[in-house]
């Protein structure tokens, strides 16, 4: 059996195990990066800073062999064209530095190094050390750690697929035993779940709600039956000392009260077997049609019958559709459908048979949104404009269909009413 819900709007699902491989890759991308930036800054600084330092040790000797002998050593010049503005007019006697990101062909940037070789107004003697073969390893550097990092990635995005699948198919099990549970199997379990995690708590939560609906459930069915069986005696007194009260108004009254609370303390009695799993189904071949009418004809209410197989609208073929089923129970699911299709809902009320399929219709206000989504129960009619009553007989009907392996759908006509649909199975 199963409810046919209205339709929610789609919504593709991803996978968690892909949002974990996924997040477990941005996060393997954003430490890549950091560390990439990191040494790049870091070896950068070291080449600048090497680089000075070699410009002012070599400003250092060239200038004691100027001075000593007036010779220009190691690539130093008096003045040169291409000094940097900043070093141009030194103030005093200090070696100044500079660092030029000049770049003219192989050469730059660079560092430089100046000194005045004697007073305010003597030559400036300079020295560079050009970077550009630092820098390009540099490059290359950066090169080679995008590699591997992109290397890295590739082999750790498979181990994060996989460590994620192991916790999305844990998860999984535990999502399947809250769904089974929730379709009324409450002796689904998860079991014992390798781990001490957070996944290990909901596993072992999920069951203990399990164990605890589960015994809420057993008490309130042996409180149904109990009560059933404990009323069943005394309704019964009740009807027969109605037949020793004087013909009258209140005689009639007072019996049909009885006959009502009888009728209630058997629907619970028959629920109450249902629920304990004691009903076993009677098989016979009988013509579907006829067992359909019987019932409706049984409710004594205003209800029109097509039965499609027999051609009574000119439709079928003419011949009988036989079915393997148990007719008193099936008599029991269309005659609580159609009387709650009269209780309930509005005229006409239609039956139609057609092949295994026997469709109740009615055009009241239709099924209403919480019967739809979680099913019929017991003492609950779902809304008001519903109509009063004690919410046992779709919740019979249900039961009943279960007992034969039948699939009872309920849902709302288009044009509006309520389609109560029974399918019997092969």
């Amino acid at each position: 059996m199963r409810l046919v819900r209205r339709p929610g709007p789609g919504r593709r699902r991803t996978p968690l195990r892909r949002k974990i491989a996924a997040l477990a890759a941005a996060t393997a991308l954003l430490v890549v990066a950091a560390v990439g930036v990191l040494v790049h800054v870091w070896t950068a600084h070291d080449i600048r800073s090497r680089g000075e330092a070699r410009a002012l040790n070599t400003l250092y000797a060239a200038m004691d062999v100027h001075r000593r002998t007036g010779v220009l050593t190691d690539g130093a010049e008096l003045d040169p064209g291409d000094l940097p503005a900043a070093l141009r007019a030194p103030g005093d006697g200090e070696r100044h530095l500079f660092h030029d990101d000049r770049v003219e062909g192989n050469v730059g940037p660079s560092a430089w190094a100046a000194q005045r070789t004697g007073g305010p107004d003597s030559p400036v003697l300079a020295v560079q050390v050009n970077l550009n073969p630092d820098f390009s390893n540099l490059s290359r550097l950066d090169a080679a750690m995008a590699v591997a990092s992109l290397l890295a990635l590739v082999a750790a995005t498979p181990l994060a697929v996989y460590g994620a699948g192991l916790l999305a198919r844990r998860l999984g099990r535990v999502a399947e035993t809250a769904a089974r549970i929730s379709a009324g199997d409450l002796d689904a379990r998860s079991g014992p779940t390798k781990g001490d995690d957070e996944v290990a708590d909901i596993a072992a939560t999920v069951d203990r709600m399990a164990d605890s609906l589960a015994l809420r459930l057993r008490t309130e069915r042996r409180f149904t039956a109990d009560v059933a069986h404990e009323l069943r005696t005394p309704v019964g007194g009740l009807l027969a000392a109605t037949d020793l009260l004087p013909p009258g108004e209140n005689e009639d009254l007072l019996r049909a009260r009885v006959r009502d609370l009888r009728a209630l303390v058997e629907d619970l009695l028959e629920i109450s077997r249902l629920d304990a799993g004691a009903e076993e189904p009677v098989r016979v071949r009988v013509p579907l049609g006829a067992v359909v009418a019987e019932a409706v004809s049984r409710t004594g209410l205003g209800t029109g019958v097509t039965d499609l197989t027999e051609g009574a609208d000119g439709t079928g073929d003419g011949v009988a559709r036989t079915v393997e089923t148990d007719p008193r129970r099936l008599e029991r699911i269309v005659g609580n459908l159609v009387v709650n299709a009269h209780r309930h809902g509005g005229a006409p009320v239609r039956v139609t048979v057609d092949g295994r399929t026997v469709v109740v219709r009615d055009h009241g206000p239709g099924f209403p949104p919480g019967l739809l989504a979680h099913g019929p129960r017991r003492f609950h009619t779902g809304a008001r404009e519903r109509g009063s009553g004690h919410g046992l007989g779709l919740t019979i009907a249900f039961g009943q269909a279960r007992v034969l392996g039948a699939e009872l759908r309920l849902a709302n006509a288009p044009d509006g009413g309520a389609v109560a649909t029974l399918r019997l199975p092969g």
